[in-house]
């Protein structure tokens, strides 16, 4: 483009007559650099030629009228921000005269000073220090409507001053809101959906943290809400399930399922809504996908308030439905959490409230619970565990500890019991009760039994090589049911003893009873085989489980261990009177064991009077603390070496 070196400028700021003045002032739009020019008008033949791009008095004219005659709002302003000219568009979406908008401040006219930001944006396109501002701002329409408009307001080029134009973007803006809308809400209920409920419980966290002095409120949301209007800092998430929603699909069809699944979310939003209006404000409800919904309670004033919700709720969902003649009756479970909003991120709280709705369904269903960071931390501490399960065998962080199991008649220690415990590096030494039921979960178990079986018959075998003289201890090792189903244990045994040099029957396993009565198939064949071995079964906590005796007598079975609840029936000692019932079964089932030719060990026994009556009524072997807790290896051998009978 060619023309004079300051470029070009708009028709509507020569039509306002700002800067120098259209006729003597050459301005061009668009000939070349190449192209002549002769003097003479281009439209006048043989007269004077005007050069092209220059703008005339009639077409400043005619730039003038289209400006005044433009459908878009225009101004244009002076440095200063003031209104030099405005068109006829403008005036009237400002119920006015062009002439009286002259000399007013186009910053309170679209109210641009309502905040910092925008306000420093638009001075600075005043300032030239900016090549253009555009904002969204709602203005009030003379016949009453709301607008939406878009204000952009450019500098004016070689000039001083800025162009303003205002927009009318509402049936855009309506599109966008029904469009977001769809986006947000769930199709079937109309509640809230996912998106939208996560985007609102972020905005509430937020705000909630933004400043702590006005009881973490957020200035933005403080012009929402009167100030002291029940704002405590706090937030409450009741997260619920509808219990067996599935089977109402699959018998009854998802057009059902979709029905009742609306008339759920009716049900949850009378709920919130009485509670919101007798309490703190509007709750909100969304589903969150299938048959799970929430309820977020902003600035809860505790938990009494998010139990009384949750109360109403499942009060509500016991009352039948009726569904296009189908009557319907529903329970659901809910997990409640509700906390100081401050320091909680939205991830945390949704699992938080995930954990305490899992509590409710392995509680029994149809039911509310609190979340009990007691418990969760339980929880967390088990997840913990499961992770770092499997590893930790592979490195062997356990150790086997040995607890005597002594003849009553003569106090003499016959063998021991391998018990397993687990260094963890986080935790210290766990107890089998803290992993055993997570190795049998997931299979774990049967590395975990095979290392305790080679271990603990390795160390039997270097007790009798170290006290030749002595008669050898048994060691008697625990064996979970899921390491006689998913491993060859026959097998494993029979290598272990041959490994080891332990003779089988110094080798005594121990089964559950629960795990051995009514056993059939692959687990009696492995007991059968085991017993033909020379391996003794020893059944342990006998009398808690099935108690099958008929089924006792064909099982290759040795050993009887009495459970320790039988056992501290017998307490004499610190005023303790013991129990008659617990006596005679003891006394029964000793009778009964030794006449099927087993022998029967007590355990826990704690007390000197349990060992005595224990002893008067026939029990061949005791285990407790009254002999000895579970110790080191080494401790073992020292009891071996002091043995009054060489054991």
């Amino acid at each position: 483009m060619s023309g004079t070196s300051e470029g070009p400028r708009p028709a509507v700021v020569a039509a306002a007559g700002i800067g120098r003045p259209p006729v003597t002032e050459r301005h061009t739009f668009g000939r070349t650099a190449t192209e002549p020019s002769d003097g003479r008008d281009a439209h006048t033949p043989g007269g004077p030629r005007t050069p092209r791009g220059v703008l005339t008095p009639g077409d400043a004219q005619d730039f003038r009228g289209a400006f005044r005659a433009a459908e878009l709002a225009m101004a244009v302003l002076d440095h200063e921000g003031s209104v030099v000219s405005a068109n006829d568009a403008l005036a009237v979406l400002l119920d006015t005269e062009p002439a009286a908008l002259t000399g007013r401040v186009a910053a309170d006219l679209v109210d641009l000073a309502s905040d910092s930001r925008t306000w420093d944006a638009y001075r600075a396109v005043l300032e030239r220090r900016r090549a253009r501002f555009r904002c969204t701002r709602r203005l009030k329409h003379p016949d009453g409507r709301t607008l939406w408009t878009e204000v952009t307001v450019v500098p004016v080029p070689e000039g001083r001053g800025a162009l303003l134009s205002i927009a009318d973007i509402s049936d855009r803006r309506e599109l966008q809101a029904r469009l977001r809308h769809l986006q947000m809400h769930d199709p079937v209920t109309r509640l809230p959906n996912r998106t939208l409920f996560f985007e609102r419980l972020a905005s509430a966290l937020e705000a909630s943290t933004y400043d702590g002095v006005t009881y973490g409120v957020s200035p933005a949301y403080l012009d929402r809400r009167p100030y002291g209007d029940g704002r405590t800092g706090r937030i409450g998430l009741c997260y619920l399930d509808l219990d067996g929603f599935k089977a109402v699909n699959d018998t009854l069809g998802h057009r059902t399922g979709d029905r009742l699944l609306a008339a759920v979310a009716t049900r949850l939003t009378e709920c919130a809504d009485h509670d919101g209006y007798t309490r703190s404000g509007g709750h909100l409800v969304a589903r969150l996908g299938g048959d799970e919904f929430a309820i977020l309670v902003e600035d809860s004033t505790g938990t009494e308030q998010l139990a009384d919700l949750a109360r109403s709720v499942l009060t509500a969902l016991q009352r039948p439905f009726d569904l296009a003649g189908q009557r319907l009756s529903v329970s659901a479970s809910i997990g409640v959490v509700e906390r100081v909003a401050e320091g909680t991120t939205p991830t945390g709280l949704m699992q938080a409230a995930d954990t305490t709705l899992y509590w409710a369904k392995a509680d029994g269903k149809a039911r509310w619970t609190l979340f009990d960071p007691e418990r969760n931390a339980h929880r967390m501490t088990r997840q913990a565990l499961t992770s770092t399960l499997r590893p930790a065998v592979e490195r062997e962080e356990f150790v086997l500890q040995y607890q005597p199991l002594v003849g009553m008649a003569d106090g003499v220690v016959r063998g021991v019991e391998a018990l397993v415990r687990w260094n963890h590096p986080q935790f210290g030494t766990l107890a089998p009760n803290r992993f055993i039921g997570i190795a049998e979960e997931d299979g774990s178990i049967v590395q975990l039994g095979r290392w305790v079986l080679r271990t603990a018959c390795r160390q039997a075998r270097r007790w009798q090589l170290d006290h030749p003289h002595t008669r050898p201890l048994f060691v008697s090792v625990n064996v979970a049911v899921r390491q006689v189903w998913d491993s060859d244990l026959v097998a494993d045994v029979a290598e272990i003893l041959a490994e080891t040099g332990l003779a089988p029957q110094l080798l005594q396993l121990e089964l559950t009873e629960s795990a051995v009565m009514g056993s059939a198939g692959r687990p009696l064949q492995a007991l059968q085989a085991l017993s033909d071995m020379g391996v003794r079964i020893a059944i342990d906590d006998f009398g808690t489980g099935y108690s099958n005796l008929a089924y006792l007598s064909r099982l290759p079975v040795s050993v009887l261990k009495l459970d320790g609840s039988f056992v501290r029936g017998f307490r004499y000692d610190e005023g303790v009177h013991p129990s008659p019932a617990d006596e005679t079964i003891v006394e029964a089932l000793i009778q009964l064991a030794h006449r099927l030719g087993l022998t029967v060990t007590a355990e826990c026994v704690e007390t000197s009077g349990q060992a005595a009556r224990l002893q008067r009524i026939g029990c061949d072997t005791g285990q407790g603390w009254l002999f000895s807790r579970p110790v080191a290896p080494e401790r073992i051998a020292e009891m071996v070496a002091v043995s009054p009978r060489g054991v």
